[in-house]
């Protein structure tokens, strides 16, 4: 029995300052015409993903990139073909794209996007596009209450809009009584319930940050959005299996929150990042959101932080 042949392609998401981002048709004559999609192409002999990506751009939009990052890797199987797509974030590049293969282009909202078909390889990417650089986790246990409600409430007006709620020291009813309190004081904030999905959807979150115990119990995916924490390989190999929308990998440095852990360095953070995921990978552990490029250079999301999120 043959093994499936597996075309590996590069594609680029193009990110103006605003957060908008470049959607392309598909030239006549190729399988999905007029079907919508990120801009790229199929690597070449000796190829590396980055090189491809920038002689694609160049070729299909006219355009010499200048800054891209690497990000998320897709594998898809289509009736036609089978392809392993390496998604890149495109932050900088000269000059004004314009189509040389007839293609339409549109620029588009993160969660608002307004053309359709969009190929269905491409559609895991929307929801990823929406996920922050830094991802807040609450500090009630040592800032208090009133003083971090009130740290948030800043960060809300500044428009940040996702938080994970861990707060371990908090009963069930006071834990309940506290996620309640911030969908009533913030009806826009994007609540990730730490715990189990089903916490999740007795508080009505808009969704589960699932610590690693609970992510391996887990045998499908949680019908609403869905994160989780991992320290290992095989913790990530079981996050992307089941399709979360992203993970948080650490400890990256040493941290007061695990004290004489394990800590993975950079070295490792990339190492394991360099392996290739469907989804968005956080670092976490002993980071500060000065560090959000060094994650995002080796494939990255971005970092979580816990105290250095308030200060």
């Amino acid at each position: 029995m043959s093994e499936t042949r597996i075309t590996h392609v590069a594609a680029g998401i193009l990110i103006r300052p605003d957060g908008q981002f470049l959607l392309g048709t598909r030239p006549e004559g190729k399988p999905y015409a007029g079907w919508w999609e990120y801009p790229g192409g199929k690597l070449e002999a000796g190829e590396t993903p980055m090189q491809a990506l920038v002689r694609e751009l160049h070729e299909e939009l006219g355009i010499e990139v200048t800054a891209a990052t690497p990000w998320v890797v897709q594998t898809f199987t289509y009736p036609h073909a089978t392809v392993r797509l390496n998604f890149f974030k495109v932050t900088g590049w000269n000059g004004e794209p314009h189509p040389h293969e007839g293609q339409q282009f549109a620029w588009q909202i993160p969660g608002a996007t307004t053309v359709e078909p969009i190929l269905p390889a491409n559609t895991p990417i929307l929801r990823g596009l929406q996920l922050p650089g830094v991802l807040p986790i609450s500090n009630i246990a040592e800032l208090g209450e009133d003083a971090w409600l009130a740290a948030l409430g800043k960060q809300v007006a500044a428009g940040r809009r996702w938080l994970v709620l861990r707060e371990p020291q908090l009963v069930d009813e006071a834990y309940a009584a506290v996620a309640r309190r911030l969908q009533a004081d913030h009806p826009g904030l994007h609540l990730m319930v730490h715990g189990t999905p089903e916490r999740a959807a007795q508080l009505g979150a808009y969704g589960v940050h699932m610590p690693a115990r609970v992510l391996m119990q887990c045998t499908e995916r949680p019908e609403t959005w869905c994160g989780a924490s991992v320290h290992t390989l095989d913790e990530l190999a079981h996050a992307a299996k089941l399709g979360i929308d992203y993970a948080v990998l650490g400890s990256v440095l040493p941290s007061l929150t695990h004290p004489g852990g394990p800590i993975l360095g950079w070295e490792g953070f990339g190492k394991l990042v360099e392996r290739g995921w469907p989804m968005p990978v956080y670092g976490i552990g002993g980071l500060r959101r000065e560090d959000v490029a060094q994650a995002q250079a080796l494939g990255g999301q971005g970092v979580a932080l816990l105290r250095a999120a308030w200060g």
